[in-house]
């Protein structure tokens, strides 16, 4: 199938949802619930697991892209005549006329209210990332886009985040439009950059954020050279002719230590004379670790000694941690200095990154909270086997407090008309285990901070920030977290905790639902 343009719009417009929130949506209307006021929160329920290494945070992205999705939300003659073509079981028409021209005259997002957490903050499991109010149809209507555009590009700034921290700070270059998910790497590199990685190979999203697009040349360079008759060394000489101010040679297409290397010392010696300097080498294959230690060792006596050294191939933040500490054991007895070494690594991530190895999905859950009716707002809740999967209900506002270090020390959830700064104490009640809580005074903290913004009001969403903002506030966001939460391995636990009134208010919602259960 060839998608046209107006096939494109239909597939990524309004009727980019899950099918289930149409046939709710016809529901609500049919019973008169449409206007409904309700609200739902958005929470992830665990961070990501990659196997032998575990996050203790996440980095919020997408939210951009949600916004503008919400402006341009409207169901277009196309989409109506496709639901209007649905049928049932039987072959009745599933979706009644009244209904669809309500979608077509009525229906967009600007009756929606959104608080969020902005782009490039540090969030934790079991708190409220996003909360929608608005008339129950269209806030329903919102969910399966909402969780689409967070869900993953949270996932890819969370293990952007961890492969810069893993790189100590050096340049990280995003290589994965190759291996992701169709169009869905430009929201993964866009999410890549704001979790921390300098730069990406994927030319047309460098363009729109303004960011130079970085890449070098692949094996099949020397390949078309060797099969030819000219060899590898001539490869490098072409190359460095067209780019010379920008030479940086892959050196593994036939061996890394007896025949790139010595042919790249050789371009790099003419480059020099000509009045160039070389950028450096990458390494994709093989023993990263020594041949990084090998390549600098020659580098550095042939007078090269600022080059860099790209890393590439499979690599992730594990990976990453497993070379620098391999470097910094090893690159002594060859006469070389492994945190200089290390001061002029950098990074091509790919795959990994960008499918989130080892943890392909977010958790990510968007559920009702509470509705509105006769002059109130009255509390949902929703129980399961699982305790931990219990909702916490109502409306709610999120606070980050802050210890006398300055650093984050709890996430505390409390109900929307609690002002934890009015009080002198704090008590921190866990969400699930009720003998779980910790007391807290307020002279012990440095500050509370809401976390929660108005990002989409009547129709008008925020202005968008720039990716340098976007990176400004991860970085700040970080800084400000506990070094055990940012582990690669088994990170501290950070707490999200109850105030105790929504403790109350929970536990008090549960009682009466199982009070409702038949015997």
């Amino acid at each position: 199938m060839v998608m046209e343009p107006d096939q494109q719009a239909t597939a990524e417009g309004a009727l980019f949802t899950d099918f289930y929130q149409l046939t709710m949506a016809q529901l609500y209307y049919r019973e008169g619930l449409h206007q409904l006021p309700a609200r739902f929160d958005y929470f992830f329920r665990n961070y990501p697991d990659y196997g032998s290494h575990q996050a203790g945070y996440c980095l919020t992205a997408g939210l951009d892209w949600l916004l503008n999705y919400l402006e341009r939300y409207r169901f277009r003659d196309e989409d109506l005549a496709y639901l209007r073509s649905a049928t049932d079981s039987r072959g009745q028409r599933l979706f009644a006329e009244d209904f669809l021209q309500y979608l077509k005259e009525q229906v967009s997002f600007e009756a929606l209210t959104i608080r969020a957490v902005p782009e490039g903050r540090v969030v934790h499991a079991g708190a409220p990332i996003a909360v929608v109010e608005g008339p129950l149809m269209m806030a329903q209507l919102l969910e399966t886009a909402l969780l689409n555009h967070l869900n993953y590009p949270t996932l890819i700034a969370t293990k952007a985040s961890r492969v810069k921290q893993s790189a100590q700070g050096e340049v990280v270059i995003d290589f994965g439009m190759r291996r992701g998910q169709e169009r869905g790497v430009n929201a993964g590199a866009r999410a890549a950059l704001i979790g921390g990685v300098d730069y990406s190979s994927n030319t047309g999203l460098s363009y729109l954020l303004g960011l130079p697009p970085k890449g070098t040349h692949a094996h099949s360079l020397v390949q078309t050279f060797m099969a030819l008759g000219l060899g590898e060394l001539a490869a490098f000489r072409a190359y460095a002719a067209l780019y010379p101010d920008d030479c940086l040679l892959l050196v593994d297409t036939v061996d890394t230590l007896a025949s790139g290397l010595p042919n790249a010392l050789i371009v790099f010696e003419e480059l020099r004379r000509q009045g160039h300097e070389p950028i450096g080498v990458r390494l994709d294959s093989g023993d990263r670790a020594f041949l990084s230690i090998q390549a600098a060792k020659m580098l550095n006596e042939a007078g090269f000694a600022q080059a860099r050294i790209v890393l590439s191939g499979n690599l992730e933040e594990f990976a990453i941690w497993q070379i620098t500490t391999q470097i910094e054991s090893d690159a002594p007895a060859y006469g070389v200095d492994p945190q200089a070494l290390i001061r002029r690594l950098s990074y091509g991530v790919g795959t990994q990154l960008m499918v989130s190895g080892g943890a392909a999905a977010l958790d990510g859950v968007y559920k009702l909270v509470a509705v509105y009716e006769r002059g109130e707002w009255r509390p949902a809740i929703k129980l399961t086997e699982t305790p931990a999967k219990t909702i916490n209900p109502g409306n709610k506002a999120l606070w980050r407090l802050y210890d006398r270090r300055g650093k984050a020390t709890a996430d505390l959830v409390t109900l929307l008309d609690e002002d934890p700064r009015e009080l002198a104490r704090l008590t921190l009640h866990h969400p699930v285990e009720a003998n779980t809580y910790r007391n807290l005074a307020r002279a012990e903290l440095s500050g509370l901070e809401p976390l929660l913004q108005e990002v989409f009001v009547q129709g008008r969403r925020a202005p968008p920030a720039s990716i340098t903002e976007l990176r400004s506030r991860a970085e700040a966001d970080l800084a400000r977290l506990d070094a055990g939460v940012k582990r690669l391995i088994n990170p501290h636990i950070y707490h999200v905790s109850l105030s105790e009134r929504l403790w109350g208010l929970k536990q008090q919602l549960i009682a009466e639902a199982r009070g409702l259960r038949p015997a």
